[in-house]
Parts: structure tokens; C-alpha cells; sequence
């Protein structure tokens, strides 16, 4: 058992939290990480033990193109700074992760910069992939590279070349070092090359015990990465997708079949994968914007601190604030909020209730962390599941139906049951519980003991209330170049050439709108192992997708959902992702 088996994580996008200006002008420190500092109590309070931040190191824009990775962002603060902010979370036991971007860096980093100025004659000519002095791009560089996902301002690392493996593993020692540091996420980890990720995880074991390293990944198999060798997690976009499309389209069997298509390809084992679970992030639309009925927030956000996996918090969800995805700009998506607007949000906001409630449930309950899953009723709108655990069964019930719903179910071996967020008690008659479940809304039923009493955390969840007003960001904030990846590319030149990705308008999204969807473009220097020619890799999306089924139905029957999934992806470099990620 790990710290992170117990995790319940509070993701935060520093730049956007702080109302840092979009450019970083390299002038001196901001000391704007130190405002987060009272959040830690806030965190702790509704439940999160450990916190997800960044990115946080010296770049020029959104925090993905890096300039130093041994420097705090100066917007930011200084390196005294982090060390003090991991040093405070410790203090009220939670631990810290941090965001690895180690795909690509900016061109501002240094390898960058003297090739620049030394062409051929740079020894880090080789730290990139791919570059050609006969080349030129947008920039007028006088040579070309390649990068990622078509914009050439995040340069891809060479991910092959010693040197560079050599000084991304001294990275990850030197925060361990200097900031003590518990894990780090591992962005576009779907697109790094494995050996990679192995010299990463090698270097995980030896600098902490427990040291956790987590990675964003879309489509594919999952135990791809999650495995003795690689990352010990990934994102779970399968289950993100599921959790507001089933409550949107009174569909639990997307939810249910999703459960356990996961469940069975860790092998149908509590410990197979811990996936982190989240309903909303940095690059996605605000769950409360994404749910059609603003009641479902509260069954939704059962089945994330229920289901099997590690869940997760988007900052400023707890409060429900709104936080819609736009065309060209993600700042609804990563908003400045002052702590002291939202005082006293434990007693008086409900969803912050319900949040706290669930985290004091989680952190109470083993068979939560622990417990296997099984599945005890299914409808379109009712779901019923277990998870046992040293003799502990705890059910969850939730309801998506505008009516109560009136459940029997199978129950463990204890006489009586509670609910811990109603406080409702339940005779075990027959093996079974007979529960009434409200309109929209859920519980989570535990063996009645001395011990689970004070786990309860009665929560009424009757009807929404209103969304927290929309944040507004800092006048500082609001000139600079935007924040997703892309965005900050295509503000760099006018226009710019995106290569042969550019070629297809339905590759003109960019990665945070594919991950809207549950999907993600990205870019593979390796040949499509499927694919004799560039003419692979040039398909239309229509074609993609059938090529993808056809390898689906060699490994076996293709369901309906797996039909739906594949037909919902229309991102061109997400289904090229998709197909390479099979063997």
C-alpha cells in the first residue's frame, strides 16, 4: 500500500489561479504562488490530500513551453518560494505532484537557443528531433524541426539521445532535491517513447519510496503505461467522458460498461489499475457547464469518489462555477478566484458540502481505496455497485430519474446499513437492503458501526443552487498570448505552417478541445505499425475510424459502445494516436 492508493487529489493550474499575465516577461519575481498558500487549509478541508499543480516552471506563455526547467516561473516566484509551498503541504499532510513536460520544451530553452546561434556546430543539435538545416519555418530560423502536435512553438525532444534522457532524469532528482516533491504527471505521456518513460520510472524508485508517477493519456490500452515498468497511473478520459454523457442521455450502461471494460483490462482486480478520475481539468469544460441537469452534480461526484480508480478536483469546482470551452481561448477554462470569495463554502455552498462530505467519506473508508467493484443493479438511470474489502461491503446507489427509485439490493454480512449522506439506517433482511433513492441524487451505504457512524456526513442534495458567479482574471492577465498549447503557437507568427497536420481542417483542433471529448491529438515520431506509407498517416477521418474497428473486431467482438467511441472521435491525430497505440 501507497500514499497515492489513499489519494484524493485537488488539481490546480497555478498561472491561471494566480491571475498571471499569459507573457512572461523574464523581469523580476512575482511572488504570486505564495497567495496559495491558505488554499492548503481549504484543500485539506474538503477532504484532498494530495495536490496536482502545474505547470509551474520559467516559460514564456501557458506553462507547456519551457525555458528553465530549474526555475520557478518568475510570474510565479522564486525556487525559496515552491520549496516553501510543497514544505506547508507536507506540514497538513498532503502531498505534492508536479507537471513534467518533458515531450517538448519552448524556444526559449537553452539546447534550443544555441542552435540557433552554433547550427551544425551546437552539440545539442541532436536533442531535437528531426532537425534540418536545409529546413526553415515560420520563425525564419533557417532550419526546420519537428514539434508537437504541428506547432513549432513546443520543440519535441529527441527522446532517444542519452544526453537528453540523462538531463530529464537529473530534472526529476533535482525537484525531489530541492523542492521534495511526491510524484510528477507526466504530460502527453501517450506520445512519449516508452524507454523514455522507463528511464523516468527507474529514477522514480530511486529518488523517494512511494514516488508516484502519473501520465496523460486518451485512447489505447491503459496497461500500456500503467505497469511495473512504466507509470504506476494515467488519466481516465474513458471514464470522464462517461460520467457526464451518461448522466446527459440517462445512460448508466455507458458508465457501467465503461467500469468494466477498465475493471477487466486491469484484470478484474482491485490493485490492477488505479486510473486517475477526474470530471474536469485545465483543458475541459467545467462539469456544472457540462451537465444539462445541475442536479446530476451530486450523483456524478458519488460515482467519482466511489468507483474504482484515484479521484481528483479541478479547482473551483468544488464551489460550481461555470467554465465553457472556447474556439480560441481557455481562460474560462483557467480562471483567477480569490479563497475569500467563497467564504465559509463548507456550511453554505452544497456542492462544497457535498465535495467535503465525500471526501471525509473517502478517506474513511478502505474499501473505497481498496475494495474490489461488483456491479448489483443497472438501469438507464439507476446504478447500483459494491466494493468489498476485509469483510467491509459498501455500496453506492445513484439515480439520474426525476423520480425516487426504490432499490433491493444484495447486501454484505452486517445486520444494518447506513447511509452516509443521508444517515438513513436499513435493516439487512434476507441478504438484502431495500433503499429508497431520491430524485437525482445518490448514496453511499456502509455497515453500520461505532466507526462508520462518524463517517456520516448528512448532505441534502434536492434541488441546485445557483452557480457561483463567473470569475473574472486580473487586468494583468488579460494581454499576452492564450493559453492552450496551440493557441500560444498560432499567436507567435502569422500565418503559421502547422506541417502535414494542417493538411485536414479536422485537424485544426487543438489538443484541449479534442480533450473536451474525451480525446486528444497527438503527434508520434515513430512509423504507424499499421501503415506501408505516409498515405496512412494522410487517411480522412471516415477511414480512421474503420481502420481502427477492423483491428478492434481482430481482438475480439466489438460492442455497440465500442462502435459509439470510435465514431465519436473525429479528431484526426487522436485516431492516429489511437490506432498506434495497439500491438
Amino acid at each position: 500500500m501507497a500514499w497515492y492508493d489513499e489519494a484524493v487529489f485537488y488539481h490546480i493550474y497555478p498561472l491561471g489561479l494566480t491571475g498571471a499575465p499569459k507573457e512572461n516577461s523574464y523581469g523580476e519575481p512575482e511572488h504570486r504562488l505564495n497567495t496559495l498558500i491558505p488554499w492548503i487549509s481549504h484543500i485539506k478541508e474538503i477532504g484532498c490530500n494530495a495536490i496536482y499543480i502545474g505547470p509551474l516552471f520559467e516559460s514564456v506563455g501557458h506553462g507547456y513551453e519551457t525555458t528553465d526547467y530549474k526555475k520557478l516561473d518568475s510570474r510565479l516566484g522564486t525556487n525559496e518560494d515552491l520549496k516553501n509551498y510543497v514544505s506547508k503541504c507536507h506540514e497538513q499532510g498532503i502531498r505534492v505532484i508536479l507537471d513534467g513536460v518533458f515531450n517538448h520544451t519552448g524556444r526559449d530553452f537553452f539546447a534550443f537557443q544555441d542552435i540557433k546561434k552554433n547550427r551544425e556546430n551546437s552539440p545539442y543539435k541532436d536533442w531535437y528531433c528531426n532537425v534540418n538545416f536545409w529546413g526553415n519555418n515560420e520563425y525564419n530560423d533557417g532550419f526546420s524541426y519537428e514539434n508537437w502536435g504541428g506547432y513549432n512553438l513546443l520543440v519535441k525532444l529527441n527522446q532517444h539521445n542519452p544526453a537528453v534522457r540523462d538531463y530529464i532524469c537529473d530534472v526529476v532528482r533535482f525537484w525531489v532535491s530541492e523542492f521534495d516533491i511526491d510524484g510528477i504527471r507526466l504530460d502527453a505521456a501517450d506520445v512519449l517513447d516508452f524507454e523514455y518513460m522507463k528511464a523516468l520510472r527507474h529514477v522514480a524508485n530511486e529518488v523517494k519510496p512511494d514516488f508516484w508517477l502519473m501520465g496523460e493519456v486518451i485512447h489505447g490500452d491503459y496497461t500500456r503505461w500503467v505497469n511495473e515498468g512504466t507509470l504506476h497511473s494515467v488519466t481516465n478520459y474513458n471514464l470522464h467522458k462517461a460520467l457526464y454523457s451518461g448522466h446527459n442521455d440517462h445512460n448508466y450502461f455507458e458508465i457501467a460498461h465503461t467500469v468494466k471494460r477498465l475493471y477487466e483490462m486491469g484484470g478484474s482486480r482491485p490493485d490492477g489499475l488505479k486510473l486517475y478520475n477526474f470530471t474536469d481539468n485545465h483543458d475541459v469544460e467545467r462539469i456544472y457547464t457540462r451537465l444539462n441537469n445541475k442536479t446530476h452534480f451530486a450523483p456524478v461526484h458519488i460515482l467519482l469518489y466511489t468507483l474504482p480508480g484515484v479521484p481528483s478536483i479541478y479547482y473551483g469546482s468544488e464551489f460550481g462555477i461555470e467554465g465553457k470551452k472556447e474556439r480560441f481561448s481557455d481562460d474560462s477554462l483557467r480562471p483567477a478566484l480569490s479563497l475569500a470569495d467563497y467564504t465559509d463554502a463548507v456550511t453554505k455552498n452544497p456542492y462544497t458540502m457535498l465535495i467535503a462530505a465525500l471526501g471525509n467519506i473517502r478517506q474513511r473508508t478502505p474499501a473505497l481505496s481498496y475494495g474490489d467493484y461488483n456491479e448489483l443493479l443497472l438501469t438507464n438511470r439507476q446504478y447500483a455497485f459494491s466494493r468489498n474489502y476485509n469483510g467491509q461491503s459498501v455500496i453506492t446507489t445513484v439515480n439520474n430519474d426525476d423520480s425516487d427509485y426504490v432499490m433491493t439490493l444484495r447486501a454484505g454480512n452486517a445486520a444494518e446499513y447506513i447511509g452516509a449522506l443521508s444517515g438513513q439506517k436499513v435493516s439487512v433482511s434476507g441478504g438484502n437492503i431495500v433503499v429508497n433513492i431520491k430524485a437525482n441524487s445518490g448514496d453511499i451505504w456502509l455497515p453500520l458501526t461505532d466507526d462508520t457512524q462518524k463517517t456520516v456526513s448528512p448532505v441534502k442534495m434536492d434541488k441546485p443552487c445557483e452557480p457561483a458567479p463567473a470569475p473574472v482574471k486580473p487586468a494583468d492577465a488579460s494581454a499576452g498570448q492564450p493559453e492552450s498549447k496551440n493557441d500560444a503557437a498560432v499567436s507567435a507568427s502569422q500565418p503559421e505552417s502547422k506541417t502535414s497536420a494542417a493538411a485536414s481542417a479536422s485537424q485544426t483542433e487543438s489538443k484541449t478541445d479534442a480533450a473536451a471529448s474525451g480525446q486528444t491529438e497527438s503527434k508520434n515520431a515513430e512509423p504507424a505499425p499499421h501503415a506501408d506509407s505516409q498515405d496512412f498517416e494522410n487517411g480522412k477521418i471516415a477511414g480512421l475510424q474503420e481502420a481502427i474497428l477492423a483491428i478492434m473486431s481482430k481482438n475480439g467482438p466489438v460492442t455497440d459502445q465500442m462502435r459509439r467511441d470510435v465514431e465519436a472521435n473525429v479528431y484526426h491525430d487522436s485516431l492516429i494516436a489511437w490506432i498506434k497505440s495497439f500491438r
